[in-house]
């Protein structure tokens, strides 16, 4: 049952790391523009603050994931190498 819960953990973090990686691309656009006259061509980067900062929890909450995630797969191993301690 633990292992389905580590699973479980993992997917849920890739899932939230591809949702950031997405957030992410949608918080950058770049414009181009042709040259105009005496005027040079150039370009244009325009951030979305909402779409970073969500992108930017999303990483956050998937680290935390991942952090249960390696705190439950390791903890039969913690708790064998006390036993054989005592």
């Amino acid at each position: 049952m633990r292992w389905l819960a580590v699973l479980a953990e993992f997917v849920v973090a890739a899932v939230l790391a591809a949702a950031a990686v997405w957030c992410w691309r949608n918080g950058i656009h770049t414009t181009w523009f042709k040259p105009s006259g005496d005027v040079p061509g150039f370009s244009a980067t325009r951030y979305s603050g909402p779409w970073l900062a969500g992108a930017a929890a999303l990483v956050i909450i998937a680290g935390l994931v991942g952090i249960d995630l390696v705190a439950r797969a390791l903890q039969p191993t913690r708790r064998a190498q006390v036993r054989e301690e005592h």
